[in-house]
């Protein structure tokens, strides 16, 4: 059986100011053809299809128009899970509906998760769907569903995941193959700027060893293709790039071939996108006179300027050479101030970003009873808008 595995489309995206709607039509448009050639047996998205959890209606109208292309139009079954930037009741509206038609889609934690099985000349796989939720939330299902024993130590993401996988392998069919569709920070997987941390204040990271005796695990989150540990454990990565940490990326698809005994075989399938995301270096007169020969002259451009001394209109220089220049630095004139940020500030957490502003505005350290209380008032905003 044949699987096109995807996730982390982040639609509705912007970066720095800029919305790359129309960047992510355009790839999505080539994932498309992929799938019309390659004719998998199902396509698995593994969360983050949209980039808030109440996404632009223009990013609805492109996830309808893509899943109707891939459903009805290539008569090719999806699977589809909330991620940790997916309002899960929105992107699961009429699930029980489309179910169906031929879209299989999970947005809420089930205590008894059905799995979607297909059959191939070997025999049955079957494919479960697990969206990303939060330890408060596994303990509430499953102490709902009267699933008591052990709830009370679902306190972690690593002990939620494991509540739904233990689940998961209770609705296993006898004999067939099975196939696990995730959005989980593994141990050992390589993060990225871009990606929104899954925990405050403490590890959102899981073992690779929950997944233990499933034959694929189709996971979402970080943005960098990869496999954890074994070959059928795979993060297909994000669609496009999302943050100049990423700009080595190669984005691509996972097309997974699953044999008769269980064993998997990927193969990596790169996208090319309607522009690049790349960072150029050196002196800005260097990087302006280079421009005129650069055959990416559209690409989304981070000038990393190597000038010491003071530039008239930098950007504006900057963008008559690269019209979508998105963003300069100077590390020869960076400061090294108490409430510099070391990284890029949207991957800072924003308890460090506001201890940093507590230290300059007052001069004193921000205490434990003050960090505490900001710690509170950071989870309890980020539930409301996860669940809003």
């Amino acid at each position: 059986m044949r699987f096109l595995h995807s996730a982390d489309w982040h639609l509705g995206r912007v970066h720095h100011g800029v919305s790359l709607l129309e960047d992510q039509a355009h790839i999505l448009g080539e994932f498309v053809r992929l799938a019309a050639d390659a004719r998998p047996d199902a396509i698995l998205l593994a969360g983050d299809i949209h980039d808030r959890s109440v996404p632009p209606a223009e990013a609805v109208r492109l996830l309808d128009l893509v899943l109707t292309e891939l459903v009805r139009g290539l008569r090719i079954p999806v699977v589809m899970i909330a991620g940790n930037h997916d309002g899960p009741d929105r992107l699961a509206f009429g699930a029980s509906l489309l179910d169906g038609a031929g879209l299989t889609v999970r947005g809420l934690a089930e205590a008894h998760p059905q799995p979607l099985v297909l059959h191939d000349a070997h025999g049955a796989v079957a494919i479960h769907a697990l969206p990303y939720a939060e330890p408060a939330v596994v303990r509430a299902v499953m102490r709902g569903a009267d699933e008591t024993a052990g709830v009370s130590a679902i306190d972690s993401h690593h002990a939620a995941l494991g509540a739904q996988l233990h689940a998961a392998r209770a609705m296993q069919p006898a004999g067939a193959r099975s196939v696990v569709v995730a959005h989980a920070f593994v141990l050992g997987g390589s993060e990225s700027e871009s990606e929104r941390p899954l925990s405050v204040g403490a590890s959102g990271a899981v073992g690779a060893a929950l997944f233990d005796g499933f034959d694929y695990v189709a996971l979402g989150h970080l943005h960098r293709p990869q496999q954890v540990g074994e070959a059928r454990i795979q993060y297909s990565g994000s669609l496009l790039k999302y943050s100049f940490s990423e700009a080595d990326h190669v984005k691509s698809v996972n097309l997974v071939e699953l044999d008769a005994a269980g064993a998997c075989s990927v193969e990596r399938i790169a996208l090319s996108p309607r522009r690049d995301l790349r960072i150029v270096e050196g002196p800005l007169d260097a990087i302006l006179a280079a421009a005129a020969a650069d055959p990416g002259r559209d690409d989304y451009i981070l000038a990393r300027l190597t000038d010491t001394g003071a530039l008239l209109d930098a950007m504006g220089k900057l963008r008559g050479a690269y019209p979508n220049a998105l963003a300069i630095e100077r590390p020869e004139m960076a400061g090294g101030g108490a409430g510099r940020a070391a990284a890029d500030h949207r991957r800072i957490r924003v308890q460090d970003l506001f201890a940093s502003f507590h230290q300059e505005a007052t001069g004193l350290p921000l205490d434990g009873d003050g960090a505490a209380a900001l710690e509170r008032i950071v989870a309890r905003l980020e539930r409301e808008e996860r669940h809003a």
